[in-house]
């Protein structure tokens, strides 16, 4: 079988220890996927498997087989950049920048899951949808960390997006 990388179908890697990470950045050149901690604790290294959020720093390749991948390069181009690229821009949602891959990966597969009505532990209502609000961003957004503090340009980047898809 093949991982299909951003539409682009890759073969799995002999060694079954290669880290999804390791594959995306060493193999392929897709150095977007930041190495963060190493550890799972970052969210640095956030990627898209089968449009949910995976650390690939914690996923075997192997895992992968089979499997859709997105990275930031995969999400959107500089021609046409993904709403949430354009919005951290607009909303300074980035200081040095490591982390935002990451941070747009994490935020586009939180949107998905708002819209699906998945709940976080900070939902109020278990039976009502659940809502973009900044509490339930900043819940969601917590395995993705900021060094820098753009934590508030980031929420108002996601939420602009969200209101704009809710539109």
């Amino acid at each position: 079988m093949a991982i299909r990388i951003n539409g682009q179908e890759v073969a799995a890697p002999q060694d079954a220890r290669v880290s999804l990470l390791d594959l995306l950045r060493e193999q392929l050149h897709l150095t977007g996927t930041k190495v963060g901690c190493n550890q799972g604790a970052c969210g640095a290294c956030t990627v898209l498997v089968d449009g949910a959020r995976v650390l690939s720093c914690l996923t075997l390749a192997a895992q992968a087989d089979g499997r859709s991948v997105t990275t930031i390069e995969g999400l959107g181009s500089a021609e046409a950049p993904h709403p949430l690229q354009s919005a951290f821009i607009a909303h300074d949602g980035f200081q040095c920048g490591y982390c935002t891959p990451g941070q747009i990966c994490a935020a586009a597969a939180m949107l998905r899951e708002i819209a699906a009505g998945v709940p976080s532990y900070v939902t109020a209502d278990l039976t009502a949808p659940a809502l973009p609000t900044r509490d339930e961003i900043r819940e969601r957004m917590s395995g993705n960390l900021c060094r820098c503090g753009a934590h508030n340009g980031i929420v108002d980047a996601i939420l602009r997006v969200a209101e704009e898809q809710a539109a």
